[in-house]
């Protein structure tokens, strides 16, 4: 894939997909000032030369999943075939080569039937592997439900609010803030004749009803009511990804953090209006607080490092691991969710 630069108008769409991934083109041509068919035109381009997608996936926290995020480092020889065979599970999402090829970052994603088979059984029998860390997310600041506020930045008030989807009762159920929970609070929640939907969702977000009708056997009717539902309620969210590159954020690190307990919480929320960072999460481990920074090159990221971040009191060590490639981004975990 050949990544493209973008211009304004191709920003104002990515912008109005992160406020509502399932926007009609119609709709965000008319709050962008262009034509259905430019919208169509610039999102399909985007898809091809950007990796411009949208996914509907569960709140894990919501299902009752954990999370866990896997660093691994190997021999150079077998890096990237290992960081492949991680992007195939379907419980993994976020595969990255840092650190010079040699580290691996993954999101793990355990369900209680499953009993952590990754982490207990598999990895431990794998040839090439130095060293290994599993550390639990407790709680998530930037990221999934919570988008990178970096690249919201296009659309006016006026025009979020436009795009803003609604309850019955005519208030926003998606908060285009990108720091803010989706959900209006009803108490929709997944159930087990939700995992068909669940796989459809995730592997396009945009899907018609008619043709997430034909995937689950469900009346269009009974789609649109189920998906609108599970979105209200907060128990699915639509997540926008596309390559940083096209945005003109071409250096990425993972960024470990270690924090006193008594002060995590007060460093997590300040991180968490960084416009620099994708994620923010805290952890158990000896680094207890996660993030990822995505700056425009080194210069910025060492000027964020020094200014932003080191500005911040608290934080007692920082360890930077460049990240040179994602194997693989948002996946839809749906396909081996259990109830």
């Amino acid at each position: 894939m050949i990544v493209t630069m973008v211009d304004a108008i191709d920003r104002a769409l990515i912008h109005a997909l992160q406020i509502d991934g399932r926007a009609p083109y119609s709709r965000i041509g008319e709050v962008l000032g262009v034509s259905t068919q430019t919208v169509a035109r610039r999102f399909n381009r985007l898809r091809a030369e950007a990796g411009l997608r949208v996914v509907g996936l569960p709140d894990p926290e919501l299902a009752g999943h954990s999370q866990w995020l896997l660093r691994l480092t190997s021999t150079p020889q077998v890096a990237q075939d290992l960081a492949g065979a991680l992007a195939r599970r379907p419980d993994t999402s976020w595969v990255k080569l840092a650190s010079g090829g040699t580290e691996i970052v993954a999101t793990v994603d355990s369900t209680p039937p499953d009993g952590n088979s990754l982490l207990l059984n598999d990895i431990p029998r794998t040839s090439g592997i130095t060293s290994v860390s599993a550390h639990l997310l407790l709680h998530r600041y930037v990221g999934g439900p919570a988008a990178w506020r970096g690249r919201a930045k296009s659309l006016t008030a006026a025009q979020q609010a436009a795009l803003a989807r609604t309850t019955d009762a005519g208030q926003a159920a998606a908060d285009s803030r990108p720091s803010g929970r989706p959900g209006d609070g009803t108490s929709a929640r997944l159930d087990a004749g939700d995992g068909q939907l669940l796989t459809a969702i995730g592997e396009d977000g945009r899907a018609t009803h008619a043709d997430l009708a034909a995937r689950t056997g469900w009346s269009t009717a009974t789609v649109a009511r189920r998906l609108d539902e599970l979105l209200r309620s907060g128990a699915i969210f639509l997540d926008t990804d596309v390559d940083p590159v096209a945005l003109g954020f071409t250096t990425s690190a993972m960024l470990w953090l270690s924090v006193p307990p008594a002060h995590l919480d007060a460093v997590g929320r300040a991180l968490a209006e960084h416009d620099e960072l994708a994620f923010v999460a805290a952890t158990t481990g000896r680094t207890n607080l996660v993030t990822q920074a995505i700056c425009a090159g080194p210069d910025a990221l060492h000027e964020y490092l020094t200014e932003r971040l080191g500005a911040i009191a608290h934080i007692t060590a920082i360890e930077t691991a460049p990240i040179l490639r994602t194997v693989k981004a948002a996946a839809p975990f749906a396909l081996g969710w259990r109830v």
